[in-house]
């Protein structure tokens, strides 16, 4: 995941962007205590919505406390407690997925940057056998996540849907393992699928002229009425997602959920849109 799962911060209360913060902040902590000081570099917003999504299915929340700012020691922040493993499995999932992210880095950048990628693969390898040994069926979906990319780029017959399918698939699969009966699993991987896909689509927008430069893969390059197509997959995506998620009957963080899903990532969609220069008129 890129970073695209945000909060609407001006649409939330302020108790709510207080405790958004407190699991931020305990995320960040718990990946320092599992991997290390420097994981807490790769701390996501993709992958706090995970753990608050977590605790807010499990109601595991236990409270919040008071502490010092790892990186700032003169600050003050509140840490949200965590009664079962939300915390812990979203650190995983964020030093999984940095790692898939540099293999797939290493194939697709120039001779600099890979180079650079190379120097800090060990380190990352590191946390993600560590994070493979807690979570081994989290490892084994980014992994084929990434096979499976691969192999669709590669394909002479690759469309958005055959590219946006995997990062789809290990979404919806990663949601699916927290249901608790069949009804909820079917609904935690429609919300899966439709993130998933979301996350994919606005991150080759955001690409495209990068993409186009670089001569790398872009699922937009040469296709017809390319803004449409842009501004159209994305609302489907969003539109699947807010479906299947008024299904599913939740309490705990519910503010924050209902915030990202109905004002953050609609947000998203516009900003990228708008950086990209989409109009429409149907030019980029």
């Amino acid at each position: 995941m890129f970073g695209y799962i945000k909060i609407q911060k001006s649409e939330l209360l302020v108790r709510e962007y207080e405790a958004y913060k407190s699991v931020y902040c305990g995320l960040c902590r718990q990946m320092g205590r599992d991997y290390s000081f420097i994981s807490r570099f790769i701390l996501s917003y993709d992958c706090t919505f995970y753990a608050i999504f977590l605790m807010s299915l499990r109601r595991s929340c236990s409270g919040f406390e008071s502490g010092r700012c790892r990186f700032n020691p003169l600050k003050r922040c509140q840490f949200c407690k965590n009664s079962d493993d939300a915390l812990s499995k979203a650190a995983a999932l964020s030093v999984i997925l940095a790692y898939y992210k540099l293999i797939d880095d290493i194939r697709d950048s120039g001779f600099f940057k890979r180079l650079a990628v190379r120097l800090v693969k060990p380190l990352f390898k590191r946390w993600r056998n560590k994070a493979q040994k807690r979570y081994p069926r989290l490892d084994e979906l980014a992994c084929d996540m990434l096979t499976a990319q691969q192999n669709a780029e590669q394909s002479e017959s690759c469309g958005l849907d055959m590219a946006a399918d995997p990062t789809a698939t290990m979404l919806s699969s990663v949601m699916e393992l927290e249901g608790r009966d069949d009804t909820e699993r079917r609904i935690l991987n429609r919300i899966g699928y439709g993130l998933g896909r979301f996350i994919y689509i606005i991150d080759a927008v955001d690409d495209y002229e990068k993409d186009v430069k670089k001569g790398n893969f872009n699922p937009f390059i040469n296709a017809p009425d390319r803004a449409n197509m842009m501004k159209n997959n994305l609302s489907q995506a969003l539109a699947m997602t807010f479906e299947a998620y008024s299904l599913i009957d939740l309490v705990d963080f519910k503010g924050i959920i209902d915030n990202v899903i109905l004002k953050g990532l609609p947000t998203v969609q516009i900003e990228i849109l708008r950086k990209c220069e989409v109009n429409d008129e149907g030019s980029v």
